[in-house]
């Protein structure tokens, strides 16, 4: 509730993240920084609900009042129940707005770490990394079919996608490999 107070306002934190953006990306334009200063602060509304998030997984499982499933659940409906709340009191500061876009930053950070903490981190990280090359595979080509269609050259995408598109193929082959493994 204290990052929802007047003294995290946009107005406020500009002016300490402007001029340390400033300082350490002498050659950005001042548009930049503005962006650079607001994609801050929503990375912030991700990083410290994943943290909240986390913190009641732990305070849940650790207590033994949950299975981890149950208890990402909860710290899933916990946290977004509190990011709510948060913009609730911050429509009330005079220097701050509620906004429900906010409540989304929050919760994909909420949810984030209730992925972690249900699935277990090594099958999160499996399942985000196999996410990522399906991003770059796929959403590579099509940049670089845009980017044909429009006489743009595609620079690195050129090896970076066919190397994405082969990680992904030698991941579906293991994957195979492994359950006939398991069937036997």
């Amino acid at each position: 509730m204290w990052f929802s107070g007047g003294d995290f306002s946009a107005e406020h934190t500009g002016s300490i993240v402007r001029p340390l953006l400033e300082w350490l990306l002498p050659w950005a334009a001042p548009e930049q920084i503005h962006a650079l200063h607001g994609l801050v602060r929503k990375t912030a509304h991700v990083v410290e609900y994943a943290v909240l998030a986390g913190l009641w997984l732990v305070t849940l499982t650790r207590a033994g009042a949950a299975s981890p499933r149950a208890a990402a659940w909860a710290a899933l409906i916990l946290s977004v129940g509190w990011a709510c709340l948060d913009e609730l009191h911050q429509a009330t500061e005079p220097s701050r707005t509620a906004s429900v876009v906010d409540v989304g930053f929050d919760a994909t950070g909420a949810v984030f770490a209730a992925l972690v903490g249900g699935l277990g981190w090594r099958r999160a990280l499996a399942g985000a990394t196999t996410a990522l090359l399906w991003i770059a595979a796929a959403g590579g080509a099509l940049v670089i079919a845009i980017n044909l269609a429009s006489g743009v050259g595609s620079g690195v995408l050129w090896v970076t996608v066919p190397v994405a598109t082969v990680l992904l193929l030698r991941r579906r082959r293991r994957s195979v490999a492994r359950d006939a493994a398991r069937r036997l």
